[in-house]
Formats: C-alpha cells, structure tokens, sequence
C-alpha cells in the first residue's frame, strides 16, 4: 500500500483549484442576453449566448446586454411653442439593442444616454411647434420623435422602435383662455347652424307663398286646418282674422 503522505497534498489542492476555476469559466446567459466579451482588454468580433458559454477567467470580461425592448419614461420638460406657450410634456420611449458590441463600446450607458438624447429631442421638436399642432399633429410629432432619435441612437446600436407623447399640461390660466375659446366655438358653430336653418325655413316659406299665390283655394284650406288646430286646444275664446277673400269661393258663380 502506496502512501501519498505529504507530496499527495498540493495534487489534491492542485485539482481542486483547477476544478473550481474551470466551473467559473462557464456562464449562462438566458434567450434574451448576450455577452459582450474582452479578452485582455480587446473586444472579441461576435457576442457570446444564449445558453451555455465558456470563457477565460480571468483574461476573459464578460458584459451582459439584454436585447428586449426597453419602455423608458421621458420625465416632464418645460416646453415653450412657437407661439410662445408654456407647458410641460412627458412621453415614453421604446427602445432594444440590435448590436450589442456597439452598445457597450460605442457609449458608456446607452440607458442614460438615450433617456438625455430623448429628453432634449423632446424639447427641442416640441419648441418648433405651435400650440395647436401639438394638441392635434400628436402623430406626426411622435413620428418626427422616433426618426430623430433613432438617427442619433444608430451608431450605439440601439434601434428607437416607437415614442409617444402621453401628456401636455398647461397653466391654469392657459387652461381657462382655452376653455373659453372652446366655448366661444361652440357658440359659433351653433350660430351658424342656427342661421342655416332660419335660411332653409325661409326658402321653403318663399316656395310655398310661391304655390298659394297660384291657387288661392290653398290659402283658404290652410286658414280652416288652422282653426282646426286652435279648436282642439281648451281655449275660451278665439280671435282668429279672416279674410274677405276666402268667402269668395263660396260665392255662388253666375
């Protein structure tokens, strides 16, 4: 029987820190990561996963880079419209990673610099537009948003898929001045509409004396349906003119 003894030792512990190094060598990197490798301080050409990876501890740095769509909220910004309007705006952004190498060597924090670049895009497009383009061109503006931000995130390797304007808050004061021009619309719009019907109603009218004055009989029925129409309400007394002319049809002819 051989007895290691002593020399047996630094093998046992040889082994075991070999194991142990080769187990931290390897990684997992799920459906949705990919790992950004630099290997001694060189950028390695193609990402690294999903699934199981090996790499080179510690010559080997391994980033992880998530390539889902990322919602970024756009905090508040003070806007001035072209016709110099105050009001604060907040939108959302969507955005991902498309090339992960770039994201991580092309900028420091792509999160944070594409929540400032959206920020600043967001006062500077919304600053060009006046009040009632902002209220009514929403979709064109996010539109113009999402292409100037995607321009500028492109060399990052982000792709800006979507942004949205959610809210624009205005001062009380703007509140009220707004407030009262839409009801001076809507008076004017029930003004016009008013005035077309009294238009119509009067066409109409012109056509019918038209018709009367070609058949007299016609006037004398309308003077009879009307009598009718007063009598069937509870009225005492009744003072309705009539016209000499309307006894003439009764006349007997010669």
């Amino acid at each position: 029987m051989i007895d290691l003894g002593f020399t047996g030792f630094p093998l046992v512990v040889a082994l075991f820190i070999a194991g142990f190094w080769a187990f931290s060598c390897f990684r997992v990197l799920a459906e949705y990561e990919r790992g950004v490798v630099f290997r001694l301080g060189r950028l390695q050409p193609k990402p690294m996963g999903p699934g199981l990876i090996f790499i080179l501890v510690p010559i080997d740095r391994l980033v992880r880079v998530q390539l889902r769509t990322v919602v970024l909220d756009v905090p508040p910004q003070d806007v001035i419209t072209r016709d110099n309007v105050s009001a604060k705006v907040n939108a959302v952004v969507f955005f991902r990673v498309v090339e992960p190498n770039r994201a991580v060597v092309e900028v420091e924090n792509y999160h944070y610099a594409t929540s400032q670049l959206a920020q600043t895009t967001l006062r500077s497009v919304l600053g060009q537009v006046e009040l009632d383009d902002l209220l009514s061109k929403r979709e064109q503006l996010n539109a113009q948003l999402q292409s100037i931000l995607d321009k500028h995130t492109d060399p990052w390797g982000i792709k800006v898929s979507m942004v949205e304007v959610k809210h624009v808050d205005f001062p009380v004061e703007m509140q009220r001045a707004m407030a009262r021009q839409a009801e001076a619309e809507r008076e004017k719009r029930a003004k016009i509409i008013h005035a077309e019907g009294e238009f119509q109603a009067s066409t109409q009218l012109a056509r019918a004396a038209d018709e009367i004055g070609k058949n007299p009989v016609t006037l004398q029925l309308r003077y009879l349906q009307t009598l009718t129409e007063i009598s069937s309400e509870k009225n005492s007394t009744i003072l309705f003119p009539v016209p000499i002319d309307m006894f003439t049809a009764f006349k007997p002819r010669s």
